[in-house]
This record gives structure tokens, sequence and C-alpha cells, in this order.
């Protein structure tokens, strides 16, 4: 399965696998033009105003502006691309062509370094925070992404953390704890929220690692499809449980795994199980303020094709679900 290849326009570029990273100059010294503080850039993006998520390496100019040209105010930014390129020129480039093209950056997201494998097999071994093998170097990604965001005014740090044990007594699960606990210092003192993306774990589970990470920027990048393309919980239910805790959200679309090897199918929203109308109203009954970013799996002409028709979609319902509840 490929992940996070989003409107990535004409130019490829390579994702740099190692743990090595370039180090960031103090933020004092950057003279960035337009650095804001997180109050002011909640109050950019209107509540759920509907966003996408871009991987920007890929050509940033030709990514941030399509943004802009199908109609988006925000994007939500997967930076593995730029892994070990984390410079004051990359930030002073990507903050001027979101000012160029009056685009918000809500939230910064890194899953390296590889190896990454995104199936039930390979995935508990491979992806997060959890795997021992890989777990400092994503420490480290995760470090010096805050670092870079804090650079361009964004907020909120995400990544998914892995197949987190069910079990609290896991010698895994006390370690993959104190990684997030690390993580989520880190970008507390850069001012940002440290989001767990859902997936791979239940949301019990989430909610219990909130609770022993006991960290007041902790939170949840709510994910409707993975909660179904992993067979962890209907994003409903989900809501339920995480609620107060979501602070971010990747409307995506799909179906339970029926291959015990392999994730569910991701599909253009509308057109599997998520109950998009139930979900964000329960989520607007509990206050939230957040964008709604688009994730569609796919690539080329028909990605752009799906983005433009779920894009339609999820602001009939955020419309309506608003204007019935003023």
């Amino acid at each position: 399965m490929h992940r996070r290849d989003f409107l990535a326009g004409a130019v490829t570029a390579a994702i740099v696998q190692t743990g090595a990273f370039a180090t960031i100059l103090p933020l004092q010294s950057t003279g960035i033009a337009n650095m804001f503080s997180t109050a002011a850039l909640q109050n950019s993006v209107k509540p759920m105003a509907v966003g996408l998520l871009i991987q920007p390496a890929h050509g940033p100019e030709e990514t941030i502006s399509r943004v802009k040209q199908m109609g988006f105010t925000n994007c939500f930014f997967s930076l593995d691309g730029y892994l070990g390129k984390f410079t004051k020129p990359l930030a002073q480039e990507l903050s001027g062509l979101l000012e160029k093209y009056g685009i918000t950056a809500t939230t910064a997201e890194v899953v390296g370094p590889q190896p990454l494998v995104w199936n039930f097999l390979e995935g508990p071994s491979t992806i997060g925070l959890v795997p021992r093998a890989t777990r400092a170097a994503r420490i480290d990604a995760l470090k010096q992404t805050s670092d870079f965001a804090k650079l361009l005014g964004i907020p909120q740090i995400q990544t998914h953390c892995g197949f987190i044990p069910e079990n609290p007594i896991d010698q895994l699960y006390e370690e993959t704890v104190l990684a997030i606990r690390e993580v989520a210092k880190h970008c507390a003192a850069n001012g940002q929220n440290f989001l767990m993306e859902t997936g791979q774990e239940t949301p019990t589970t989430l909610s219990r690692t909130i609770k022993d990470v006991d960290q007041p920027n902790l939170g949840v990048g709510l994910d409707t499809a993975n909660l179904i393309l992993y067979g962890k919980a209907n994003p409903i239910d989900a809501v339920d449980i995480l609620g107060p805790h979501i602070k971010s959200i990747h409307a995506k679309d799909g179906k339970w795994p029926t291959n015990p090897m392999e994730l569910g199918e991701e599909v253009l929203i509308g057109s599997g199980l998520v109950d998009f109308k139930q979900v964000f109203t329960k989520l607007h009954k509990l206050g939230y303020r957040g964008a709604v970013t688009i994730e569609r799996e796919t690539a080329g002409p028909q990605q752009i094709e799906d983005v433009k028709n779920e894009k339609i979609y999820l602001e009939r319902i955020i419309t309506q679900i608003q204007n019935n509840q003023a």
C-alpha cells in the first residue's frame, strides 16, 4: 500500500532514509516574516474548514499553489520527504509560499525514517515509536520536525505511534509511554500539541496511553478510515472515547479488512463505511474547532478529481451540521 503520496505533482522527491538531520537555527535568528502564535494560527482557520494533506517536498510551489487552486484555505504538511533537510532556507521558502498563496499549514507530520511496512504482518515491528530498532531515530525525527515546524508557526506535530500494546503491563507499552512523553515534552517547549494518529491501536488503548503519558499537550489526530482499515473501531464510537482529545482530523473512508494479513481498502469518501455526518455532529457538539483534512491515498489525475468531489461532499455535511446547531 502506498501512503502519503498526495498531490505530488510532476516532481518526484526521494525520501532520505537516515536518522541524521540538519541543524535548525535558533528561532530568534530566522527573521521569517509570517511567524505567529498558536492562537493566531487557530483563529486564521474557520472551525471544521476542509483542508488537504500534501507533501511539499514533491515540488513545493506546485503543490502549495494547487491547494489554493482547488479552493482550500489550509493544508496538513507530510514532511518525510524533507528528513535530513530541515534548514532555515527551507523554512523561509515554505513560509513564503504559504504567505504567497494564503494557505495555513495546520499540522506537520513525519512517520519515518524507514523501514515502514503498512500491513498486519510486518507493521507491528516497523511502524511508530513501539519498535525498539527504530525508536531513537524516530524520536529524533519528531523533535527535528517540531523545531522546524516552530519556524513556520505550525502548532501541531502528528505521527503514528504504532501498534501500542493492549496489555498495559507489557514492557513495550511502558517504553512507548516514555518515548511519547519525551516527544510531547519537546513539542510543549515549542508551544505545540503532539498528536497520536489513530490506526494501529484501539481507542481504549489510546485513551490509556494519554492518561499514562500525562502531558497536557498530548492529543489525538482522528483518522476516520484508519480505525476501520486496521479493524480497531468504528469512528463514531471512537469519538465517544477520545472526543475531548481530538485536535485534528484526517477525513478518509474505507472498508474493514477481510484479509487478515492486509489492511482494509481505502476508498473514495462517501463510498465506504464512515458515517461522516454522525462523526462530525458529535465533534461539533464537543466544540471541535480544528480543520478537516482530506487524505486520499491515490495518485495522478484521478486523485485530483476525487479530492474535488470529496471537498464538496464534506463541506455540504459540515455546513448542514453547523447551520442546524448554530
